[in-house]
């Protein structure tokens, strides 16, 4: 959810002539942006943002494009629908450093972290997390994000790339009234680290010989810990955005080259980009903010009412929370679904339409799933046609072709849980 940004596949005619010769069909059908400006060149420009990692993704292959104001590789040698499948299979190493990680820390830290999102953050216990949203005055979503708490006065938080800038001044503007009522809380944004992410179900075994305090047999989905890996001092978090088993790593910069480095040792990672990282979070179902969560969809239009807290729900002292309060007691008009199509992959915007030809909704994200070898898409439609197995219509191309609703994830998920937490 959080870890994607908007745009994340310009309208693909000059990113995909790269690729579509490796594949007889296309695993994106072109949904999103890669960049705002709509660019369709590759990144060679001056102004875009570069990772530690820039020339090691050059020198290894990487295909850069414009991606949220960033350099990005979109992929490498392999086909994203390869690179996809290895991911499932094996490990793949994702570059996300263009990810903002930032900490809010202080006395009241917590407490003003939990002015702005939805969770309950004060009732993890230390070093765990959680998925939450940030909200604005209407309940909309300004962004997603996991949220760790390291202790009762430090919250860990990696914003996405396309929501830094209005992310930080709307942090920034809140904090500044909260300290003007006494409060202690600062919020720190960490642009000396990167964030390497390591997925698959080979992630375990090729972290673990790195490890020399950490066993990863008791280290489970969204725990967090501080630790050398490889000698390197790094952030570990069990998480990720492609529905496998892995790990988030944030290093300082000075040694994000020789971590990737060291992970790339073992042959069962590869390199991959973000072509294949939007393509696993589609099938494992997670929302790509700026497509399927914006400023105008709430928590509980979105199908994210679990991300609110229990002990928040009655008083919703977030923004916005009196609009969520009371969609949480009477019910939303749309919601967030999934589908299984026909013909070409429907794109975003497409419209969905019942088999008479009323519009009923509107996809958000759409591919065809490595894994599945399918169209995978979601959505939102009118609630009346939510149900699963709807028998639907979406329009690609000028063409409505079949879809049925279906439930999310569309590939099982292999998060590592412990037995008690299910």
């Amino acid at each position: 959810m959080r870890q994607g940004v908007r745009h994340l596949l310009p309208r693909l005619d000059n990113v995909r002539s790269a690729w579509l010769q490796q594949n007889s069909r296309a695993v994106f059908a072109g949904q999103s942006a890669l960049s705002s400006s709509g660019r369709r060149s590759f990144a060679d420009d001056a102004n875009l943002k570069k990772t530690p990692l820039h020339e090691f993704h050059v020198e290894n292959g990487g295909k850069m494009v414009p991606f949220a104001g960033w350099s990005m590789p979109i992929q490498y040698k392999e086909s994203i629908m390869d690179s996809s499948i290895h991911c499932r299979k094996a490990a793949a190493l994702f570059d996300v450093a263009h990810m903002c990680g930032a900490s809010f820390r202080g006395k009241d830290a917590i407490p003003f972290l939990e002015t702005l999102i939805v969770g309950d953050i004060a009732s993890l216990e230390d070093r765990t997390g959680t998925l939450s949203v940030f909200t604005n005055e209407k309940g909309g979503i300004i962004d997603d994000s996991v949220i760790t708490k390291v202790t009762d006065e430090d919250a860990y938080v990696v914003l996405n790339a396309g929501c830094r800038d209005k992310d930080i001044e709307h942090i920034r503007g809140q904090l500044k009234k909260f300290q003007d009522s006494g409060k202690k809380a600062d919020f720190i944004v960490h642009d000396d680290r990167s964030l390497l992410a390591l997925q698959g179900p080979a992630a375990h075994g090729v972290l673990q010989p790195l490890l020399k305090d950490l066993d990863l047999n008791s280290f489970y989905f969204s725990n967090f810990a501080i630790l050398d890996i490889a000698g390197i001092p790094c952030w570990l978090t069990r998480t990720g955005y492609t529905g496998e088993d892995g790990f988030e790593i944030s290093v300082p910069d000075s040694h994000a080259l020789e971590l990737a480095q060291k992970l790339l040792e073992n042959d069962k990672v590869k390199l991959t980009g973000l072509g294949s990282r939007d393509a696993l979070r589609l099938e494992a179902g997670l929302c790509l903010y700026g497509n399927d969560l914006t400023e105008e969809i709430t928590p509980i239009e979105a199908g994210l009412k679990w991300t609110i807290g229990q002990r928040r729900r009655e008083a919703c002292d977030f923004l916005g929370g009196e609009v969520i309060k009371k969609q949480m007691a009477e019910g939303v008009s749309k919601r967030r679904v999934g589908f299984i199509s026909k013909g070409a992959p429907a794109r975003q915007h497409s419209e969905i339409q019942t088999a008479e030809g009323e519009t009923v909704g509107e996809i958000t994200s759409g591919a065809f799933s490595p894994s599945l070898k399918k169209n995978i898409a979601m959505g939102y439609v009118d609630k009346k046609y939510g149900k699963k197995d709807t028998q639907l219509k979406v329009v690609v191309r000028g063409r409505a072709n079949d879809a049925v609703v279906t439930k999310m994830p569309f590939a099982p998920t292999t998060y590592f849980k412990s037995a008690q937490k299910g």
